[in-house]
């Protein structure tokens, strides 16, 4: 089950389980819609792998199976891909 991590790696934004601005790789690793696109061109920074929109949990799923609360959270920032 998807961990729905609740901050974008890169600028901290929050990304709410509903959020449709969250982009997530094979690892889940997780980026805003933003960062993802200009500063990471769609490739993860931590593994290259493709960037694409993280599924939405049923908001009656969530209570049962709630978003992990777990931020991770780069304070230097991340690279810049080249990759794309």
């Amino acid at each position: 089950m998807l961990q729905l991590r609740p901050n974008c790696e890169c600028c901290n934004r929050d990304l709410p389980p509903e959020s449709a601005d969250a982009r997530i790789c094979s690892f889940e690793c997780t980026f805003c819609a933003d960062c993802a696109g200009s500063r990471l061109n769609g490739r993860c920074p931590n593994c290259g792998g493709e960037l694409v929109a993280r599924p939405r949990r049923p908001a009656d799923k969530l209570a049962r199976f709630p978003a992990s609360t777990e931020r991770v959270f780069k304070p230097q920032g991340c690279a810049v891909s080249t990759a794309g």
